[in-house]
Parts: C-alpha cells; structure tokens; sequence
C-alpha cells in the first residue's frame, strides 16, 4: 500500500514583521527588522531593553473580547494564525468529517505572562484574588485547545513542548498522523509569547540574548562574525496540513508537499547544541531519507540561525557534514535575522517562509551579514533576497534540551 502524500493547504502567521503571512513575506524580501525597543512593558532597569513584538497585532479582529480575557497571549497568537490558515486553506465553514481533523500545535514557554500576573496577585493581594482562569490561561495546551473547540476539530489535539525545536515536532507529528490514516486535516504549527518581564529577564541572565541596546534593529545577525546572542520574539506560525486526495477532492488550495521529517536528540547538553553538530547532521540525514531525496536535491535551508556564538557553527558544521562537496552550492538563509528567535513558534514561521520561497521562486535574505564569521562560510544568501529556482527546501529548529528537527518541503 503506497504511503499516504501530505500537502500544505493554507498558512497563518503573526510576526513581529505584522499580523499576517503576507506582512512577513514582504517584510523578509524589503529587508525590514521587526526587532525594536520594547513597548509593552517598562524594561529600562533591564540588562536586555528589545525584541520583537508583534506590536500590530489586535486581538478583537480574530477573538470575542470575552473570550479573549480568557487566553493568554501565546494562545491569542496561536488561535488567530490557525484561523488565517483554515480560511486560506478554504475549510472555514466547509462541511468536513470532524473525527477526521485535528491540531497539533508547539509552545516552548506556554503561558508565561499570565503566570506572572497571577504570581503577583498571590505575593500583593493574597490567594483569594488569585484567578480562576489561571490554569486555563497558562497551561502549555491551552492553544491547542482553543483552536480544537473553535473550529471543531475532533480527532487529536495536542501540545508539543521541546524548546525552540516545538513547532518541527509538532509539525512532524501531524505528518505522521495523517500517513497513519488517524486524520485527514492537521492544523499545525507554533506559538508563542514569552516576551515577558520574567522570560526577557531569565534568557538574559543565561548570557543567551543580545545585548545591543544601542542598536538593536542590527542585534540578530546570523553568521556573522560580530554576532552576540539571540534576539526574544513573539508571534505563531500555523500551517494546514491535509492528505493530498481528501485536499484534491474538494479542490483545496495546494501549496507544496511535505515530504520528509526528521528527529533526534543530541544528549549532550541542556542547553548548549553539541558543537560537531552530530545530532543536527543525524536529523538533517533522517529527513532526506525520509523523503527518498538525495542532499543535492535541496535548493534551500532555512536555517535555525539564531545568532549565538556556539549554535551557529554547530548548524553549519551539521550542513557540511549531510551535504558535502552539495553545501557549498545551498542556498541558506536565516529568517531569524528579520524576526528574532521566536522559540516555539520559530519552526512553524520558518516553513511557512520556504512555502513562500517555492511560491515565488525567490530566497529571502539574511540581513545584518556584514562581516561573514570565517567559520561560517556558505552561501547565506546576504542582505538582499535572490531570485532563485526552488522546488525542494529544508527547514531546521534545534531546541534547548538538545532537540533536533528538520522538515523537507517540495514544489507541486
């Protein structure tokens, strides 16, 4: 029996870049940095004072304002991008088999805002104010969860929790289910806001975040030799998943293919990628097996790129490792360099933007590579996006913890 083909029918982001997939397409080729001062909270006494917020985004254009106090951030970002996608993917309000459509959605933090709040109320006012949507609000399957109840999607939901690699496993994940023949439509993908008092504060003081408060729109700047850390971002990235003839059959949209999917550990450190890169090399390599295609078959990687120090090296030691004398002919760039890092939601955006590459036959850029580490020497595709053929691209996220996940993607 031949194996079940899985395609992308419809895309849904939030970025700091804007509240859409278009707003980051556009974005990503003009070349813009979503990366600024931070607004929504005082962080002046800070050691770290930016990131990137998604400042244009309203919550009322996508939730009931009732509902909305009922959902932390991470679950608004979350719920409005699967929205997007559902209706790209043209389902909202199709008849579908509901025992037949699920979500499966990655967070690194879940809701660390509203634990915050509510920690305050405990220390201030006493456990008698302490909410009662608390647990609601800060639980890591609180997005998943909402986005099951409102478009009605019965047969999985889950919550994949594996640091910055979140959205690749759970994206593999809703490739594996849909093969099994346990669903026909996965919503799929990350989200994320931990750009908070307590999660800027924390990443700062791990000496993992950037510190150029003088310059912050050039902060994230991977594969560069003057790179400090990575950037802290918010945002979601939710892609529909759906089995190639059930999405043929009622002429759904078709973006492209999934085709390969690869996962490992690197059981090396809990935070610290394993500097040979072996377990990024191994995933990578599972992937194309996965896919029955050969390395010089790749057009493009989107990078995990985050712009530190050690992990940079790693991905590209890992790249050289898989592709051989085929890396130096890769395109590659890291998107991260526009939008910053954002952890569990970083995979879910990242595919989204090699939809786009293949869509439009262009390569987005890695801004901010002025000065290219000696290390980190192929082609990352540098400060201007490039016209380019594309039909099968690669998309990597590492997470603390050593995780490892890389997703293969092809043109229809």
């Amino acid at each position: 029996m031949a194996q079940r083909r899985v395609v992308v029918t419809g895309v849904g982001a939030v970025t700091p870049l804007g509240p859409s997939d278009t707003a980051l397409w556009d974005g990503l080729l003009a070349g813009k940095t979503g990366i600024g001062v931070i607004r929504r909270f005082d962080a002046s006494e800070f050691d770290v004072r930016f990131g990137g917020e998604c400042n244009d985004f309203e919550p009322k254009a996508f939730i009931d304002h009732r509902l909305t106090k009922r959902m932390d951030r991470f679950s608004q970002f979350g719920y409005a991008a699967a929205i997007m996608a559902f209706e790209a993917a043209g389902l909202r309000g199709e008849k579908f088999d509901s025992t037949r459509a699920g979500v499966i959605l990655g967070t690194g933090i879940g809701g660390i805002s509203e634990l915050e709040e509510q920690y305050k109320r405990l220390l201030y006012k006493g456990p008698g104010r302490v909410s009662a949507f608390t647990i609601p609000k800060l639980m890591s399957n609180a997005g998943s969860g909402h986005v099951s109840i409102e478009l009605k999607l019965q047969a999985i939901s889950i919550a994949v929790s594996t640091a910055c690699a979140s959205a690749g496993n759970a994206m593999g994940d809703a490739l594996n289910t849909i093969r099994g023949d346990s669903a026909d439509i996965i919503v799929t993908g990350g989200t994320e806001a931990a750009l908070s008092p307590l999660g800027l504060s924390a990443f700062a003081a791990m000496k993992a975040l950037s510190s150029r408060n003088d310059d912050p729109q050039h902060a994230s700047r991977p594969f560069d030799r003057d790179r400090d850390g990575f950037v802290l971002s918010e945002g979601a990235g939710v892609l529909v998943f759906e089995e190639y003839e059930y999405a043929r059959a009622r002429g759904a949209p078709i973006l492209c293919e999934v085709i390969g999917y690869g996962a490992t550990a690197d059981a090396c450190d809990l935070v610290q990628p394993d500097p040979l890169g072996r377990g990024a090399a191994r995933a990578m390599s599972l992937a194309l097996a996965d896919a029955r295609i050969n390395p010089d078959e790749v057009d493009y990687i989107n990078a995990h790129g985050t712009s530190t120090p050690l992990g940079d090296i790693a991905e590209v030691r890992a790249v050289k490792k898989v592709f051989g004398a085929a890396a130096k002919k890769l395109a590659i760039s890291s998107t991260k360099s526009a939008t910053g890092h954002l952890l569990g939601a970083s995979g879910g955006i990242e595919a989204i933007t090699c939809v786009k590459a293949m869509q439009h036959n262009t390569l987005p850029p890695t801004i901010n590579l002025d000065n290219a580490d000696p290390e980190c020497d192929l082609d990352f595709v540098p400060n201007t996006a490039r016209d380019a053929r594309t039909n099968v691209s690669m998309s990597n996220s590492f997470g603390f913890g050593g995780h490892n996940t890389s997703i293969i993607l092809r043109k229809l």
